[in-house]
């Protein structure tokens, strides 16, 4: 019965995309749904409104209201027009900027967004193809703009497209904003979208923005001699078809790396990413061909950013010279490592520097920032969070770096989104500063362990598609908040931290608040033995996240074996206790 109600209300609303308002491939499209006897793609494309989530817009191409097309993305930037002519009414000129990454659509969708834009009397500064998110994010703060978006999905597979919204400060959009700018798209009917542009509003930007944006990565070098003395360091570097291979190529050869190899295959533009099956550096596959490359030339280091150039994967040789991926957690580690010890070794620290990390990375960041006594302070996943504590701080404290597992970092504040551009080129710094002492990369990452205690990061992700999927992914949550663990892995519960309550209850039953911008629908468990679980359904992608951290001891370098192989049957343990 419950189907049939279903099946009725978005056979209503898929009924609406076939008047004269919707163009004849749409319309097309939807008819082939709804005579469709298999309900299912109709219901997965009409049961829900595409809704911002902690990467902004995002979903799979196609017709439908719970899709990505120019009627989606048209009543987003209406909606966020008609809030910026609210917001900042009275201005002589409210500006935006548009970026997009190589996704198939990314380009249409983006010039209809500036478009639109312009329709309503916002000028737009419209990159001339595709960037990195983080230079959309660079300039929207160089250009003095109120707002910008960028189109993009990141790493998502193929079938995927995005919109990413981006405030005053080139951070993602935060609250108030998020929910008033949802309010006004929703409002937005079809006939509201203003479709024919201004060309005199729209300005095309490029390589005078990339200038001055290399110039500035650049300035965030901690340490330019050791890179004189390690000019030759060899270096593999893919952009997985996407956005990096514009700048990070630039930025290595600016910050002084001779000796940069790139992947052939994949410094092509492609939104159907022939050579991977996901763009994703966190996935082992999407850096073979890289690291085949690495194996051949005898490289010092790989490194792959995804389709926008915002996350950074890297694989380094380990203590037997095998080559090993070096996880998100890890990274964020090695960067916030070097950035202190160098600071602090050459003079640069001061007494208001301070790092961000989220609440599902690695706590050795913490140890690493007490035992050196720099501030470090915990936010939610997404980099609009970290974004939020440097605009919270600007002007009287200095942000050094921040982090998070999934593989973003950003070492610097004149960008307010993760950066995989200005990532790669201190990665390849670091790797340079470790082969100056004879050093590798994982033997400094051996060096961290040894001095701050072994840690272990494994992330689950239980992939739960479609209108069922999103119906069970909520019960789960609601079965853990119902029924906490009392015990994880053999080992007592003695920490409960509830984000969408925001309360944390000790093993003794005692409640505290937690003190966070808002509510999130995030649960975190930490165990007698250092375990640390957190548990959060994705806002982009159709799954429920377990990040597990387990904790343990290396007392030398050759230990690091017996030490992982000790972790990796705690993890185990752990993921049979919650049936994972």
């Amino acid at each position: 019965m419950e189907n049939e109600e279903l099946i009725k209300q978005v056979t209503a609303k898929a009924e609406m995309w076939l008047t004269p308002a919707y163009d004849a491939e749409t319309q097309e499209e939807v008819k082939q749904m709804l005579n469709n006897p298999d309900k299912t793609a109709l219901i997965d494309s009409f049961y829900q409104d595409l809704a911002f989530g902690t990467g902004g817009l995002r979903g799979i191409m196609g017709a439908g209201t719970n899709r990505m097309n120019i009627y989606t993305v048209g009543a987003a930037t209406q909606g966020l027009a008609n809030y910026l002519n609210k917001c900042f009414k009275g201005k002589d000129q409210i500006s935006v900027v548009v970026g997009h990454d190589c996704r198939n659509n990314s380009r249409k969708f983006a010039e209809i967004s500036a478009d639109i834009f312009s329709a309503n009397g916002i000028k737009v500064y419209l990159f001339d193809d595709m960037r990195p998110t983080p230079e959309v994010s660079f300039a929207i703060r160089h250009f003095g703009c109120q707002s910008g978006i960028n189109i993009t999905a990141s790493h998502n597979p193929r079938e995927y497209n995005g919109y990413k919204a981006y405030w005053d400060d080139g951070a993602q959009v935060l609250a108030p904003h998020d929910t008033a700018i949802i309010d006004e798209v929703n409002k937005v009917t079809v006939a509201d979208i203003k479709f024919k542009g201004n060309k005199d509003l729209i300005q095309i930007i490029g390589e005078d923005v990339d200038k001055v944006y290399l110039d500035k990565v650049h300035s965030i070098s901690i340490d330019p001699e050791v890179i004189k003395r390690q000019k030759d360091l060899k270096i593999v570097y893919t952009p997985i078809h996407g956005t990096g291979m514009i700048l990070i190529p630039r930025a290595l050869k600016q910050w002084g790396f001779e000796n940069v190899h790139t992947v052939p295959e994949q410094m092509v533009k492609s939104g159907d990413f022939p050579t991977v099956v996901s763009p994703n550096p966190e996935n082992a596959e999407a850096l073979s061909m890289a690291i085949a490359l690495a194996k051949n030339i005898d490289a010092d280091i790989v490194m792959a950013s995804d389709p926008d150039a915002d996350r950074v994967g890297m694989a380094c040789k380990n203590d037997k010279g095998e080559w090993v991926l070096i996880n998100g957690n890890q990274t964020c580690l090695l960067f916030l490592y070097y950035i202190i010890k160098n600071r602090i070794a050459m003079g640069k620290m001061k007494d208001n520097d301070f790092i961000v990390k989220t609440i599902v990375t690695t706590e050795l960041i913490k140890a690493v920032a007490d035992k050196n006594k720099i501030e470090m302070l915990d936010c939610y996943t997404g980099f609009k969070w970290i974004a939020r504590e440097i605009r919270l701080r600007e002007g009287k404290q200095q942000y050094i770096g921040g982090g998070e597992e999934s593989y973003g970092f950003l070492a610097e504040d004149f960008v307010r989104d993760k950066d995989a551009v200005s990532a790669c080129a201190l990665l390849a710094e670091i790797c340079a500063w470790a082969k100056d002492q004879g050093k590798t990369l994982f033997e400094v990452l051996l060096d961290i362990y040894v001095e701050y205690g072994f840690s272990k990061e494994t992330t689950v992700n239980v992939v739960k598609p479609g209108k069922s999927g999103a119906d069970e992914i909520k019960a789960m949550m609601e079965n853990f908040r119902s029924n906490p663990p009392k015990e994880i892995g053999g080992s007592k519960v003695v920490l409960a931290k509830d984000y969408k309550t925001l309360k944390a209850t000790d093993g003794e039953g005692k409640v505290v608040d937690l003190d966070m911008p808002e509510t999130s629908n995030v649960l975190q468990y930490f165990t007698e033995d250092g375990t640390k679980i957190s548990v959060r359904p994705s806002g982009t992608e159709p799954k429920i996240k377990f990040y597990v951290e387990v904790k343990g001891e290396m007392g030398c370098h050759k230990c690091f074996d017996a030490a992982n192989a000790a972790a990796e049957e705690k993890v185990e343990a752990v993921r049979k206790s919650l049936g994972i």
